[in-house]
């Protein structure tokens, strides 16, 4: 993302200020994205980290390739026919069977992020951003 810009896209702006913390580690990033795909509405939880290391970003900060969450990333949903993938990455634990919802344990210093847009808060040292995107029906951090 060095060197690009981003004045339209408020999503990619953020992905772009934050890359080089999430990559060196001292930031990690949950994204939430909600979005149609070929007449399906999805939506999942992708550990930027985790995605940054085993894929390529070049093509999503072009514009060629437009992030969407895959069945393999911490949570993947397809809303027309009520599929739910859910996985661990390198960095979270998925806490799917909790009583408030979805919950996300970094593995490094053990703290729960409460992704629940209701609660007061995400956790300690967490913070929730909703962008405002015409890419995307809802984009979380």
């Amino acid at each position: 993302s060095v060197g690009k810009r981003f004045d339209d896209s408020p999503f990619l702006y953020a992905l772009a200020k934050r890359e080089e913390l999430v990559r060196n580690g001292k930031l990690s990033t949950i994204i939430f994205i909600r979005d149609v795909v070929k007449g399906h509405e999805v939506s999942g939880y992708i550990d930027y980290g985790h995605r940054l290391k085993v894929e390529d970003f070049e093509p999503y900060f072009n514009r060629k390739k437009k992030l969407l969450p895959k069945r393999s990333d911490l949570s993947h949903y397809n809303w027309k026919t009520h599929t739910l993938y859910y996985n661990n990455s390198s960095t979270f634990q998925v806490l799917a069977d909790n009583e408030v919802g979805l919950l996300f344990k970094h593995k490094r210093d053990r703290k729960t992020i409460n992704v629940d847009p209701k609660a007061p808060t995400p956790g300690d040292n967490s913070n929730r951003t909703v962008l405002k995107t015409h890419e995307y029906t809802q984009v979380t951090l």
